[in-house]
């Protein structure tokens, strides 16, 4: 399942995962996604794991990935959140291929990434 996260800033959105995400909590992203970029002409994204990355099941990571794609040129900033150190390793490599900027945080850390996805900081 995908949760809204609730009051983030304006110029961003968030989600939370929590158990096993399929197909159809994807296709909510989706919407939600498109309002924000309809609105703003960017994406802020914010994706927090509540638990292991591995709940996702092959058919969400596929839409997961098409809607990186589809919206490939609208990505300002998008964070990981998880204590998974495989996940933040990889939103690394992730970061070198795609446009916009892409960065790992532990939950532990999670004021901080909705502060730099938001533009209201800068990291190096």
């Amino acid at each position: 399942m995908i949760e809204k996260i609730k009051e983030l800033p304006a110029n961003m959105i968030g989600f939370k995962t929590a158990g096993h995400v399929v197909r159809e909590d994807v296709h909510f992203v989706k919407s939600e996604v498109k309002l924000l970029i309809d609105e703003t002409d960017k994406l802020n994204y914010l994706l927090f794991f509540d638990h292991s990355p591995t709940d996702f099941s092959l058919g969400a990571w596929l839409h997961e990935s098409l809607l990186s794609i589809k919206n490939l040129s609208k990505w300002s900033r998008a964070a990981i959140v998880t204590d998974c150190q495989r996940m933040i390793n990889f939103t690394k490599v992730f970061n070198q291929v795609m446009p916009g900027e892409f960065k790992g945080f532990k939950k532990e850390d999670y004021l901080l990434a909705v502060d730099w996805t938001s533009e209201k900081i800068d990291l190096e």
